[in-house]
C-alpha cells in the first residue's frame, strides 16, 4: 500500500506538471494561431480554431507516461479532451488542487466542458440537416445513374434513412445532375423529409488514358512497362501507358512508386526515357494484374503538382454552385487550393448562401496540411472533411491507413469539423444483398463519424437501413472515444 506521503508527493509532482503543461499548450498554440493569420482569428471559426491550436500543442507532446500516473490516481488521463482541450485541463488541476489542499479551488464552468461537442452537433446540423436522435451519424449515398430517371428510387433511399445524398460530377451530365436533385427536391416536400445535396467535383484525378499493350496482358512482379508523355496506341512498341495527366511523368524521381487501380499493381521508376520513365513492378498478384484503360494512378512518394480544378471543374462549377448544399473538394492539397475554389462559388453564388465545402483527404499532401486547409476552409464557409479511405490507403499504405482514419477522427473533433467516413463501406452488402463480417465491424467503427458514405449498388435502400441499425446499436455503446456503460443484456 502507498504510504499517504508518497501519495501526497505523487499529486504535488502531477500538478507541477499539469500546470507546466498548460502553460506550454497555451504558448505554443498562440504561436500557431498567429501563423494562421488574422482571417481565422476574425472570423465565426475562431474559437474552434483556437481549441484545435491548443489540441495541436498538446499532442505535439508524448503524454503517455503522465496519463498513465493520472490514471493510477482515478483522475481523467486526457484522452477524451479533442473537443475541449483547455478545459479539460483545468478541471484536472482544480482537482489536483484541491487534493493538495486549495479546498475552493475552482472547476471550468459545465458550459465550457460542454461546448466543444455542442459545436459539433451543430456543425453536423448546419452541413447536412437535422439529425434525429439516433443514429447520430447522416447517411449519405452515391447515386446511381439511374436516379435521374427514377424518381422512385430517391423516394426509396429517403424512406430508408437517406440524409444526404452525393452526385459524383466524375460521372453523367449536367442535365441528369438537375434531374437528380429535382428529383430529391420533389421528394423531400412530398414527404416532408430534409436530404442535403453533396456534389463532388472531379479534380485532378489521374488515370491511364491511352495504353499500348498486347489484349488481355497481365503484369507480374519484375515485369517492365513506362509510363509516357506521349503515346500512339497504333504504333508498335513495348508496353506504355499515357496518363490523363502527362505533366505527372516528369515530376517522377529515380525510385518513385506508381500504384495503379486501387493498389493492384505496384511498380518503382527504374529508369528515364525520351517520352517519360521505365517502371518495374514490384507488387502483383502470383497470377498477375490485368493493366487497362481508365484505371486510377498513385504517386504515394511524390507531392504531385497539379492544377487543383480542371477545365470540368470549372465548367460543373456553374451547375454546382447553382444546385448544390455542400460541395466536395476532390484532391485538395494546399490552402491555396480552398482558396481558389472558395473565389470561383463566390463569383457564381449570386444571392444564395454559402454553401458548405467538403474537403476530401486523398493525399499525403492533404494529410499534412490539413489543419491549414481546414481553416482556410471555415473561416468563409461550413467546413466538413471526408476520409476518402480508397485513394489515401493506396497513398499512405494500408496499414498508415489504420491509424491516420483515427487522427483525422481526432484533429477534426478539436476543430469542431464534421467528418464523413467514405469508401467501400459495406460495399459486398450493396454488391449482393448480405454484408461481409469485416465490413460490418468497419461500419460500426463508422459510427464515430458524423456522415458516413454509402457508394452505389442494386442494394442500396437495404443497406441504408442495415447501416443505421448498426450505428444506432453503437451508439448506445460509444460516443466519439467515450465508452458508455449501458446495460449489457446478454449476461444480465
Amino acid at each position: 500500500m502507498t504510504s499517504p506521503t508518497a501519495t501526497r508527493n505523487e499529486l504535488e509532482d502531477l500538478l507541477r506538471a499539469l500546470r507546466l503543461l498548460r502553460e506550454e499548450v497555451v504558448a505554443d498554440a498562440a504561436a500557431i494561431l498567429h501563423g494562421w493569420g488574422e482571417e481565422v482569428a476574425g472570423s465565426g471559426f475562431a474559437p474552434a480554431a483556437e481549441n484545435l491550436a491548443h489540441y495541436l500543442a498538446l499532442r505535439r507532446r508524448d503524454l503517455s507516461a503522465l496519463q498513465t500516473r493520472l490514471a493510477a490516481l482515478g483522475l481523467s488521463s486526457l484522452g477524451r479532451s479533442e473537443a475541449k482541450v483547455l478545459a479539460a485541463l483545468d478541471a484536472i488541476i482544480a482537482t489536483l488542487r484541491r487534493l493538495c489542499g486549495e479546498g475552493d479551488a475552482p472547476y471550468p464552468p459545465p458550459a465550457a466542458m460542454r461546448a466543444g461537442e455542442e459545436a459539433l452537433l451543430a456543425a453536423r446540423d448546419l452541413i447536412f440537416g437535422p439529425v434525429p436522435a439516433t443514429p447520430r451519424a447522416v447517411v449519405m449515398v452515391t447515386l446511381p445513374s439511374e436516379a435521374a430517371s427514377d424518381p422512385g428510387l430517391l423516394r426509396r433511399l429517403m424512406e430508408a434513412g437517406m440524409g444526404c445524398a452525393r452526385i459524383n460530377c466524375a460521372h453523367d451530365d449536367a442535365d441528369a445532375w438537375a434531374r437528380m436533385v429535382a428529383h430529391i427536391r420533389a421528394a423531400e416536400t412530398e414527404m416532408n423529409r430534409s436530404c442535403r445535396v453533396l456534389m463532388d467535383i472531379a479534380g485532378p484525378k489521374c488515370r491511364i488514358e491511352r495504353l499500348r499493350a498486347p489484349d488481355k496482358l497481365r503484369l507480374f512482379r519484375g515485369d517492365r512497362f513506362a509510363l509516357v508523355t506521349t503515346l500512339d496506341p497504333r504504333t508498335r512498341g513495348p508496353v506504355a501507358a499515357l496518363p490523363s495527366f502527362p505533366e505527372v511523368v516528369d515530376q517522377l524521381a529515380p525510385g518513385a512508386e506508381v500504384w495503379i487501380n486501387d493498389g493492384k499493381i505496384g511498380a518503382r521508376v527504374v529508369g528515364r526515357r525520351p517520352d517519360g520513365v521505365e517502371l518495374e513492378v514490384f507488387v502483383a498478384r502470383a497470377k498477375g494484374e490485368r493493366l487497362k484503360l481508365e484505371k486510377g494512378l498513385n504517386f504515394p512518394t511524390t507531392d504531385l503538382r497539379l492544377p487543383p480544378l480542371t477545365p470540368k471543374d470549372f465548367a460543373d462549377l456553374d451547375i454546382v454552385a447553382e444546385l448544390a448544399d455542400l460541395v466536395g473538394f476532390s484532391f485538395v492539397q494546399e490552402p491555396a487550393d480552398v482558396e481558389l475554389l472558395q473565389d470561383h462559388l463566390a463569383a457564381r453564388r449570386g444571392e444564395r448562401p454559402r454553401q458548405a465545402l467538403v474537403l476530401k483527404i486523398e493525399t499525403p499532401l492533404a494529410v499534412r496540411n490539413l489543419p491549414r486547409l481546414i481553416t482556410t476552409s471555415a473561416a468563409h464557409h461550413p467546413t466538413a472533411v471526408m476520409i476518402a479511405r480508397g485513394d489515401l490507403a493506396v497513398e499512405l499504405g494500408f496499414a498508415r491507413l489504420s491509424e491516420m482514419q483515427e487522427e483525422i477522427l481526432w484533429l477534426c473533433e478539436a476543430a469542431h469539423v464534421p467528418v464523413v467516413w467514405a469508401t467501400q463501406v459495406l460495399d459486398q452488402f450493396i454488391r449482393d444483398g448480405a454484408p461481409s463480417r469485416a465490413e460490418t465491424t468497419d461500419a460500426a467503427m463508422a459510427q464515430r463519424a458524423e456522415c458516413v458514405m454509402l457508394n452505389k449498388g442494386p442494394f442500396l435502400p437495404e443497406a441504408v437501413i442495415f447501416l443505421r441499425d448498426v450505428l444506432a446499436r453503437m451508439d448506445r455503446h460509444q460516443s466519439k472515444k467515450f465508452a458508455r456503460f449501458t446495460p449489457l443484456h446478454a449476461w444480465g
